[in-house]
């Protein structure tokens, strides 16, 4: 299996985030990736530096304005007289009045959806490199390969169309499966990641050409709160494509494995050709920031079960956080599922 990874992820140093009205150390740093690089590399797993340079994929889920913001917003901001070192919005637009302002102060508020997603000066190349990753992984399962790995960071899935939020700023598993829509007729994507992936579920909620399931902690009780219920089944051609499974707080193995069967089972039923895997660890018992009590027995089963689909298969990175199994985790999880899949 190729891994595709870059170090320009460790441009984006993010300091602090917003939780439960407190300044936090942001857990989203550059050590997580080098843990899991340092694992596959001693496993024999082949380390590739992605090629992709083009910003088409990217425009090809992405509002161009949202882009031009993440390029360009930075040194606008910097400009500002007392500013600080990242730009964080202090106000978000209302669900009425959504005026676009020329302040890049206004605009901070306008493609961000909360407070955990610094912008820094090198977040933009990081962002861009994770998506480079995750186009070439799918490109490599266009040409061939039954499975890739995007090592990416920053993570993706909480991205929208138009906003970023959650640690993410451009979709990578969208960029994913919107390059192998160009080469499959059905694409679907299976999001494993503790938090609902609400950003992929924002780009496809009108299609039925990629089909996007998530199982997730709870949105009552945990982030992103908005997003993730039953109820959302998708809309026109949509409708009947979105599936959430989300599961209570606190679950382990056996919660997260019966909400994962019915996920696979809705997805062997849209029988797609290719399958997109946004892979988080943060369900893990040992995750610092998961609430949640998967072992890495319940992940093995995790990977074994996706295996059994049996499509080719782009896994990207999303969330799962440092601790001391995170490398092996990933490690023995891509072992299992490119032995099968």
């Amino acid at each position: 299996m190729k891994v595709f990874h870059s170090d320009v992820h460790a441009l984006h140093q993010p300091r602090m985030f917003l939780k439960a009205g407190q300044l936090v150390p942001n857990p989203e740093t550059a050590a997580r990736a080098h843990a899991i690089v340092h694992a596959l590399g001693g496993a024999g797993f082949e380390l590739v530096a992605p090629t992709y340079q083009g910003l088409d994929a990217v425009l090809a889920v992405h509002d161009a304005g949202l882009v031009r913001f993440l390029e360009t917003g930075y040194q606008a901001w910097a400009r500002l007289p007392n500013a600080g070192a990242e730009i964080v919005a202090n106000t978000h637009p209302g669900g009425r009045f959504r005026h676009r302002p020329e302040s890049v102060i206004g605009q901070a508020g306008f493609y961000t959806q909360d407070a955990a997603c610094p912008i820094a000066a090198g977040t933009w190349q990081a962002a861009l490199a994770a998506a480079g990753c995750a186009a070439d992984a799918a490109l490599a399962v266009m040409g061939g390969a039954a499975s890739a790995y995007a090592l990416c960071r920053p993570p993706g899935h909480h991205a929208t169309r138009s906003q970023v939020g959650g640690f993410c700023y451009l979709n990578n598993a969208a960029v994913a499966a919107q390059l192998l829509r160009s080469q499959f007729e059905r694409v679907a994507i299976l999001d494993v990641d503790v938090h609902h992936g609400n950003g992929t579920q924002d780009i496809f909620y009108d299609r039925s050409d990629v089909f996007f399931a998530s199982i997730h902690g709870d949105p009552d009780g945990f982030y992103p709160f908005f997003s993730g219920t039953p109820a959302e089944c998708g809309e026109g051609e949509g409708l009947g494509f979105n599936l959430n499974l989300p599961f209570p707080v606190g679950s382990g193995d056996a919660e997260v494995m019966r909400a994962l069967a019915s996920a696979l089972a809705a997805v062997r039923s849209y029988a797609p050709q290719a399958l997109v895997l946004s892979l988080g660890f943060d369900a893990h018992e040992k995750d610092p920031h998961g609430a949640h009590r998967v072992s890495t027995a319940g992940f093995m089963a995790m990977a074994q079960a996706i295996s059994e689909l049996g499509l080719p298969c782009v896994a990207v990175q999303e969330g799962g956080y440092l601790h001391e199994e995170l490398g092996s985790l990933a490690r023995d999880f891509l072992r299992v599922l490119s032995g099968h899949c």
